[in-house]
């Protein structure tokens, strides 16, 4: 399906700002490597020649009994008496970094946390797991459940915002004050308080978090609906009697959605900060997880380490640097100064319907001409 003019006109806008044109095509990349991570770090090999059949521990289990082996247990594929088995009738296939997140290893030549070496790129943390590995893992739970958690905050504050700028009165000022005593909420003892309740885990921390998460957007979306509601194709709607839901998705829904794509990138980045936060706190994901927060948190353990502490500010950086910079270009791509018109290379502003401008500086100079 084409692209309408002004959202071609947008998509150059973006493409225009290279530095967030290129750091939206760099956090991608990074994102989907991270999303195979069992295919580039883990102590399974990837695949296994083995009696002219192949097998993939990498997604499937097998025992030691399919290799020749005594048990019928899972295969350690970590112990050479399996390793020589294979050998013998076949070969094995590992990934680039033969550790996982939860490996330990235990031929370290000193005791752990171990520096930097050619057998642990990034060194180990202080059980001796591998911490290239773990950021890896870690990198793809932190970015998804940011998306996550955009996304649900992002549908239910909508929804909200919606539902208040569109039919106003009553019903706006009463939201708007349970909004205000919904906010004051303390989020930190409320965390605290499930962490002793119940063991916090993925699911259930996404879910606490959306419940207080979903008011960033209903300011923005709410004075959208307050403003667009009073237009005269609005009106024209009603007076037609178009339903007020089809009203709120066809003509008022696209003008809010402009101001919810450009804070997106933004809230992203929040939702990760704020994961990384509670990991650090213990908060957050199971003790033992791949977070990039428990890896802070080695950090200031292990100060003798710095690899621990660097390593995890470094990723960190680059990520929410690169979610700003995406950000700022979706925002000038969505700007109505720049939708709505482009500039050419001779100081001439060009209009959607073709016609040409003169510039505030050609203004300036005709004026002192003609004077």
């Amino acid at each position: 399906m084409p692209l309408s003019v002004i959202n071609q006109r947008r998509l150059n806008n973006f493409k225009r700002n290279r530095r967030g044109f290129w750091a939206f095509w760099i956090f991608i990349v990074m994102y989907i490597l991270s999303l195979g991570a069992e295919l580039i770090a883990n102590d399974r090999p990837i695949a296994i020649h083995y009696d002219n059949a192949w097998y993939f521990p990498v997604f499937t289990n097998y025992s030691e009994k399919t290799f020749g082996g005594d048990l019928d247990f899972d295969a350690d594929y970590s112990d050479p008496y399996i390793t020589d088995l294979i050998n013998e009738k076949g070969e094995l296939y590992w990934p680039l970094i033969p550790f996982s997140a939860q490996s330990i290893d235990f031929e370290l030549d000193s005791s752990p946390p171990s520096s930097p070496s050619g057998r642990h790129w990034l060194g180990t943390d202080d059980q001796g797991r591998d911490v290239l590995a773990r950021i890896i893992y870690g990198f793809r739970i932190s970015v998804s459940f940011g998306l996550l958690l955009t996304l649900f905050s992002t549908i239910i504050g909508v929804a909200a915002g919606a539902v208040q700028g569109y039919f106003g009165g009553l019903l706006d000022l009463l939201a708007q004050r349970f909004i205000e005593i919904w906010q004051g909420l303390p989020v930190l003892y409320l965390l605290i308080i499930m962490a002793s309740v119940i063991e916090p885990g993925f699911i259930s921390l996404l879910a606490l978090m959306t419940l207080f998460g979903w008011t960033s957007l209903v300011g923005v979306v709410r004075a959208e609906f307050l403003r667009a509601r009073n237009f005269e194709y609005v009106r024209a709607a009603k007076a037609l009697g178009v339903g007020d839901t089809a009203i709120m998705v066809r003509h008022t829904l696209p003008n809010a959605m402009v101001a919810t794509v450009t804070f997106m990138p933004f809230i992203l980045s929040g939702s990760v900060t704020t994961l990384t936060g509670l990991d650090f706190l213990g908060l957050g994901l199971p003790p033992g997880s791949a977070s990039l927060g428990e890896m802070l948190k080695q950090g200031r353990d292990n100060l003798h380490a710095p690899w621990l502490g660097l390593t995890a500010f470094v990723v960190l950086a680059v990520m929410l640097s690169l979610l700003v910079f995406v950000g700022e270009a979706v925002r000038d791509a969505l700007d109505p100064r720049k939708t709505f018109t482009a500039h050419g290379g001779t100081g001439e502003t060009k209009s959607l319907t073709g016609g040409t401008a003169l510039s505030a500086t050609d203004n300036l100079n005709d004026k002192g001409a003609r004077s």
